[in-house]
Parts: structure tokens; C-alpha cells; sequence
């Protein structure tokens, strides 16, 4: 019996030891995460500001601040990069579970380690090329501030190096030592294999671009891995074995593509969809709509098309927009008898639907990589929305064609006025955004600080439903999915220019110039390639790949730039939100609670709904050029 009791507390040591190691690791991520995200929250509020004073002081004032692009191109890519950081620690970057997902739990485990090493791998053999091209560019000043432009570059490899402590961190925290010790192996084996099959890559030309970017692109998105990581494996994999590239090179290739100015838009227009949905402004909106149409057969659904379409031209953000509805309009629905898988389908369908609305980060995205014009994109992607919502809502008139309403009640004229009142403020933003723009007071990239501001004055002085205990976390998540965009963008276009300086580029206008059947043929394919990427990749890394490759063949073709742009956006969307691989799909399930395997069924008559919108506005290019 003593021996027992003498034997228990060097037992319990043992099992304590590596909880209290796994604590510490956390209190560590924990401050880190802290040093970090309040930085990252401090510069939105800082592009804001700068962005703001440079519109008040241009058009209020007639005295431009020279300096206020210079010092938000300096701030944004640090952002850009510490936004990434947040995102990594929290486990935001964009992947594709799909696969992963239905693995068991356990190997689902591992391959989550699998790709937190894969990331780790990218980040530890990008870090010194970074550092370098840091220190190349201390040798440039920056024309209006007279500053080394270090200070911007160190943002790459800082950030480089927080995400690849964050990853040791996460490693570290692992329980399974097994997991962590065999992830390693595997990815290590994997890198060794490829360098020492350097001598047999180096001859064959071209058919690397299908080695790396198809092949250990497509593996890495599958497994389960960040797709900027993914990219950026494929991308340092093809220069560092296959060509005399210097790996600085690519680190430049990737500030370039997360440095685009009017990728700053990106940010802006996420906290500005984050803020309309705090201060009731979303809300206000919405219960207008339902007070409209309530007592119709099928209302609600109609209400949910109608306020997806009027808070995507606020927001630019599908998951801001579903989360901005969804919960306002559900509970409702259901208590009418609304299936919750229904529900969740067309919500999907809603997202893919108003992807062309502005201030789409898809639009912009492309304007930033294609050159097209920002202000023609938002005018030609209004119609397009409509064309995709009135197919909708004739899928819904025929769903809902015998629904019983006997226990609702139809709102009064004063009710529906009541509510149209209080939501006009809310519905003159979109008005007061476009006016911004086309009216010249801001660019497409300045306009969401004016919609910033006026969302602050109406939720502080009208709706009254500001709160000032969400404004950090809410900062926070701003930098984080930007920063998950931005990497993306930044790896992407890396490959981007891969498959340039290789002759592909070249040799793809040449075939898809040469498809039989002109204009129509080249817009099938571009939507059947599109509708594709946009399941797998999703649509900005799709954009950001494909874009300055399609889009001067479009225009060799014939079609107008907007025309083919609201074609493939769409198209993008409907994979994006398509099951099984859509991510935007699962997104509505989360945001709506509800078990994706309950919309399956109902949404594939929606995605046909959408289908046959598109064929409508691919036919018919006045429907995206009209108003141009």
C-alpha cells in the first residue's frame, strides 16, 4: 500500500509534464498573437485615416496630400503581411477540405500537421530570399517621403518569420509526437525527392509547368494545405529546380501582386461590410423587404434574394453578406415552415448570384490584375445580379407556388412606410458609394473610407446600435481574411508570371484564338474552365492566375473586357458555391447552422437557375456593357 502511494505522485508529475509544456506553448501564442493582431488593428484604422484625409483634403480643400498614397502603400503591405500572420495563427487561409473532411479522424489529424509542415517548409526556404530582397531595397528611396523603401519591404520577411513561429508553435502544441515527427518526414522526403530529381526536370521544357503547377499545386490544395502556401510551394519548387531564376525574383513577383494600391480596397470593404452588419444598418434592410413581401408565397425567400443583392453592394464580402442576413431572416422563415436545407441553398445561391454586385473583391481583383477599368466594372455588374436574381426568384415562385400564409398577416401601409423610413439611410449607402465614385470625389479604392465614415455616423447618431467592445475584434478579423486574400493574390501572381516567362502564356492565346466558332465558343469554355477553377481555387486565386492570361485573348476575339469579366465572375461563383467542393457552400451551412448534407438536394435547382442567368448573360453582352 505505500508502495502504491509512493508510486502515485511520480505518476501523476509525468502526465502533468507535458500538459504544463502544452500551456506554456500556449501562453506564448497567446502574447505573440496579441503582439501581433493589435499592430495589424492599429494600421486599418491607419489606411482608413490616410485614405479619408487624402479625400477631404483633394476634394474638400482643393491641396492633395502627395504623400498619402506613398504612406498607405508602405503601411498596406504591412498589413498585408501581419494580416497573414493573424490568419495563420487562428487557421483562416483559404483551403479546400473537402477531401480531408471525410477522412477518418484521425488521418484528418494528420494531415492537418502534414500541412502546417508544408506551410512551414514554404516559409523557412522563402525566408532568406526575402531578407535579401529587403536589403536590395534599402538602396531605393521613396520619391514623396524621402524614406528607405526597407521600411516597407521588411514586412515580407517579417511576417515570413512570425508565420513560421507560429507554425513551430502549433507543431510544438501537437500531443501526437508520432503525427509531428512522421509530417516531417513526409514533406522533408517529398523536398528531398524533387532536388534530387533536379538533373531529369531540367530538360523537360514545359511539361514542368504540368509537374508543378498542376501536380504539386493540385496535391498540396488537396491535402488539405493553405492554397497560398500551396502556390508558393509550386511556384519555389518550379524557379528553384527547373530554372536559373534567382529566388529573390520571386519574393519580388509576390510583393508586387499584394502591393497593388487598389488591393487596399480589399480591407476597407470587409470592415465596412463587418460595420453595416453592427450597427443594424443590415438589419434595417432587410426587415423593409420582409414588411414588402412577407405576406407573398414564398416572400421571405424573395426578401432573402433582394437584401443579398443590396448588402453585397455595401459590403464586397460574401461571408460578411450571408452573416449580415442569415440571421435575421432565418428564424422567421422557419417558424413559416421553411425547410433549413432549403434555406441554406438558396443562401448559397444568393452568394454566387451577387458576385458581380459592387464592391465586389472579385471585381476589384480583377480591375487590380487585368488593368480593366475599377468604375466600368461596378457600373456593367448591376444588371448581370438582376438577370441572376430574377431566375432565382422564378425557381422560388414555382416551389412556393401552393405555400399556406393563412397564419400571416399582411404589414400596413404605415408598418411598410415605418420600416422604409428607418431604412433609408441604410439603403442610401450603396447610392452614396457609386455617386463617390462616378462623380470623381474618391477612387474605387478611397470610396469605402466615405461608406467607412457613414456607417460610423448612422450607426452612432441614427440607429444607435454602435459597439465600441466589438470594434477591436472586428479590426482584428479584417486583418486576418485580408491578409488570407492578399498571400493568395501575392503567391498567385508569382505563378502567374511562371507561366509567362515560360512561353505557356503564348501558347494558350495561340490555341484559344484558334477554337472553332468564334466569341461563343471562347465564352463555353472560359465558363466550363471557370466554373471549375472557381470550386477548386476559389475566385480570387482563380482570377489572379488565369486573368492576365484570358483576358487579352477575349479581347483578340472580339468580346468586350466587362462583357467576359461578369461571364467568368459568374461562373466562379456558381463553383464556388456548388457542392461538394464549393467552400462558399459550406460557409452558408455554417453561417445559416445548418448540416450540409440537408442542402444538397435543394440547391441543385438553384445552381440550375443560375445557369441559365449566365447563358442569358453571356448571350446577351448588353446586359454587362448597356450602361457603360
Amino acid at each position: 500500500m505505500d508502495h502504491a502511494d509512493a508510486s502515485q505522485p511520480a505518476a501523476g508529475a509525468e502526465t502533468l509534464h507535458p500538459l504544463r509544456r502544452r500551456s506554456m506553448i500556449g501562453l506564448l501564442e497567446d502574447w505573440l498573437g496579441v503582439l501581433v493582431e493589435v499592430p495589424a488593428a492599429v494600421l486599418v484604422v491607419a489606411e482608413i485615416a490616410v485614405l479619408f484625409a487624402g479625400v477631404v483634403s483633394r476634394y474638400g480643400f482643393h491641396r492633395p496630400l502627395i504623400w498619402s498614397d506613398e504612406l498607405a502603400s508602405i503601411l498596406f503591405l504591412w498589413l498585408a503581411m501581419l494580416g497573414a500572420v493573424v490568419a495563420f495563427r487562428r487557421g483562416e487561409h483559404m483551403r479546400m477540405t473537402a477531401l480531408v473532411a471525410n477522412a477518418r479522424p484521425r488521418r484528418r489529424a494528420f494531415f492537418d500537421v502534414v500541412a502546417t509542415c508544408a506551410a512551414l517548409a514554404f516559409l523557412l526556404m522563402i525566408a532568406w530570399p526575402a531578407v535579401d530582397y529587403a536589403y536590395e531595397e534599402t538602396f531605393i528611396t521613396t520619391p514623396a517621403l524621402q524614406l528607405s523603401n526597407v521600411w516597407r519591404a521588411a514586412a515580407l520577411p517579417v511576417g515570413i518569420g512570425l508565420m513560421a513561429l507560429f507554425a513551430l508553435l502549433r507543431l510544438a502544441r501537437t500531443g501526437n509526437l508520432r503525427f509531428v515527427l512522421g509530417a516531417t518526414l513526409t514533406v522533408a522526403l517529398l523536398i528531398g525527392a524533387f532536388w534530387l530529381a533536379q538533373p531529369w526536370l531540367r530538360p523537360l521544357g514545359n511539361i514542368n509547368l504540368v509537374i508543378f503547377f498542376v501536380g504539386v499545386a493540385g496535391a498540396c490544395v488537396f491535402a488539405g494545405v493553405p492554397i497560398a502556401f500551396g502556390f508558393g510551394l509550386a511556384i519555389y519548387g518550379y524557379l528553384a529546380l527547373t530554372t536559373h531564376t534567382p529566388l529573390m525574383v520571386l519574393v519580388g513577383r509576390i510583393d508586387e501582386g499584394m502591393s497593388h494600391l487598389i488591393l487596399l480596397a480589399v480591407p476597407l470593404f470587409v470592415f465596412l461590410g463587418l460595420l453595416i452588419e453592427m450597427t443594424g444598418m443590415a438589419r434595417a434592410m432587410v426587415a423593409f423587404l420582409a414588411s414588402l413581401l412577407g405576406h407573398v408565397r414564398g416572400g421571405l425567400h424573395y426578401v432573402l434574394v433582394g437584401a443579398m443583392y443590396l448588402v453585397s453592394g455595401i459590403s464586397g464580402s460574401k461571408a460578411a453578406d450571408m452573416a449580415a442576413v442569415a440571421p435575421v431572416l432565418f428564424p422567421e422563415m422557419k417558424s413559416r415552415g421553411a425547410r433549413p436545407g432549403d434555406l441554406v441553398a438558396l443562401l448559397a445561391a444568393t452568394g454566387a448570384q451577387t458576385e458581380t454586385i459592387p464592391p465586389s473583391l472579385v471585381l476589384i481583383t480583377i480591375g487590380s490584375v487585368t488593368g480593366v477599368s475599377i468604375a466600368a466594372l461596378f457600373t456593367g455588374g448591376l444588371l448581370p445580379g438582376v438577370v441572376l436574381a430574377i431566375t432565382l426568384c422564378a425557381l422560388v415562385w414555382w416551389r412556393y407556388r401552393d405555400e399556406n400564409l393563412s397564419h400571416v398577416t399582411k404589414a400596413s401601409g404605415g408598418e411598410v412606410l415605418k420600416t422604409l423610413i428607418i431604412a433609408l439611410p441604410a439603403l442610401a449607402l450603396p447610392f452614396v458609394i457609386r455617386a463617390a465614385v462616378v462623380e470623381g470625389i474618391a477612387t474605387a479604392t478611397e470610396v469605402s473610407t466615405i461608406g467607412i465614415v457613414y456607417s460610423l455616423a448612422a450607426g452612432l447618431l441614427i440607429y444607435r446600435q454602435f459597439s465600441w467592445r466589438r470594434l477591436m475584434p472586428m479590426l482584428v478579423e479584417t486583418a486576418s481574411l485580408s491578409g488570407a486574400i492578399l498571400l493568395i493574390i501575392g503567391t498567385a501572381t508569382g505563378m502567374a508570371w511562371g507561366l509567362t516567362q515560360s512561353g505557356f502564356s503564348k501558347a494558350l492565346a495561340t490555341a484559344m484564338t484558334g477554337l472553332p466558332g468564334g466569341p461563343p465558343t471562347f465564352l463555353a469554355v472560359s465558363i466550363v474552365a471557370f466554373t471549375i477553377l472557381g470550386s477548386v481555387l476559389e475566385g480570387i486565386p482563380a482570377i489572379v492566375l488565369f486573368g492576365p492570361l484570358l483576358f487579352p485573348i477575349a479581347r483578340a476575339v472580339g468580346i468586350h473586357e466587362v462583357h467576359y469579366a461578369m461571364v467568368i465572375i459568374l461562373a466562379m461563383g456558381i463553383g464556388l458555391f456548388a457542392p461538394p467542393f464549393g467552400v462558399g457552400y459550406y460557409a452558408a451551412c455554417a453561417i445559416g447552422r445548418v448540416d450540409p448534407a440537408e442542402g444538397i438536394r435543394p440547391i441543385w435547382g438553384y445552381m440550375l437557375a443560375l445557369m441559365i442567368g449566365l447563358i442569358i448573360v453571356a448571350a446577351f453582352p448588353w446586359i454587362s456593357i448597356g450602361f457603360l
